[in-house]
């Protein structure tokens, strides 16, 4: 009697259970977050929050970017923060080359071993080697010659970025040294107009208003930008310099491939929305959608880059 009671019991918890237990919850449920290391404003900002837009509207979820100042060298606090959320889909990190290249490599403890996986990258940033209209060089092997018998200061913003770091080594192979280097907040018109710099590397867009009084040298991007056709990329003029500064979407490695798949969808819609492509034509940025698979050899592939321009620089 007992035993049949027990088993009564037993039997009546768990269908109490499956009654009362929560059915599986279907991504997304839950405020999403869009994590962008770098102050409001640049392109992967305007990029990241067209994506948050559109996942909200497909979703119907609560969708925000949130910035984590952090630059493209390190330390990546924003990378650190996706890093230790869940690998649920609701923490994305919108990440330069940097974070999943080198962050892992620089004594990062919460970004070591790698603990991301791309879902895409999504924007190639315009950087330009450009000078006054009134320079007495017009291409960048004039720019080089003239540079080995006169100084000449470079403005950029920042050693570790990687577009500085191609220019640098651009020096190393053709023979030159810059006559100074220095890092500014705003690299733009007034830097060359002041004469705070001779030569810099920027962003297309921040000399958009005077690109008629500037000589665009070459570009640090993997392919000729249109707005400045006759300007080469330093790959074409040298297949060691063959890397740019790229963002894309990135989620911890254990992330549910569904949930993966989910973000992915909106954000390759994004990327080919008009409202994108515009946003490409007036800036000079390659706006587009590179597949997970297709991230992760590039992400190799830069590695290798990486290495080579370390070699050039010592």
């Amino acid at each position: 009697m007992k035993i049949k009671t027990l088993a009564a019991v037993l039997a009546a918890t768990a269908i109490s259970g499956i009654a009362i237990s929560p059915a599986s919850a279907e991504y997304p449920e839950k405020p999403v977050e869009f994590i962008v290391p770098w102050p409001p404003g640049d392109l992967e900002d305007v990029l990241t929050r067209m994506i948050a837009e559109d996942f909200f509207a497909e979703y119907g979820v609560p969708t925000a970017v949130v910035n984590k100042p952090g630059g493209g060298g390190g330390p990546f606090p924003g990378a650190i923060d996706v890093a230790k959320a869940d690998a649920d889909g609701y923490t994305i990190g919108s990440f330069v080359i940097g974070v999943p290249v080198v962050g892992h490599k620089i004594d990062i403890a919460e970004l070591t071993p790698a603990k991301f996986d791309p879902l895409g990258i999504f924007l190639t940033y315009p950087f330009v080697i450009a000078a006054s209209g009134d320079a007495p060089y017009n291409t960048l092997a004039e720019m080089a010659e003239h540079a080995k018998t006169n100084e000449l200061a470079l403005g950029h913003f920042g050693g570790p970025l990687i577009p500085t770091r191609v220019t640098l080594a651009y020096a190393k192979t053709a023979g030159f040294e810059w006559g100074s280097e220095a890092a500014f907040d705003a690299v733009d018109c007034n830097t060359l107009a002041s004469g705070d710099a001779d030569v810099i590397n920027t962003t297309l867009q921040l000399i958009l208003p005077c690109l008629d009084d500037v000589k665009v040298l070459a570009t640090v991007t993997g392919s000729r930008i249109p707005l400045v056709p006759d300007a080469p990329t330093l790959g074409e003029v040298d297949e060691r310099l063959n890397i740019a500064l790229w963002n894309g979407l990135f989620v911890r490695k254990e992330t549910p491939q569904d949930v993966r798949d989910k973000i992915i969808a909106v954000a390759k819609k994004t990327m080919a929305s008009e409202r994108a492509q515009k946003l490409a034509k007036d800036t000079g940025a390659e706006v587009y959608w590179q597949d997970a698979e297709a991230s992760a050899a590039q992400i190799k592939a830069d590695e290798a880059a990486l290495g080579q321009l370390g070699e050039l620089l010592q």
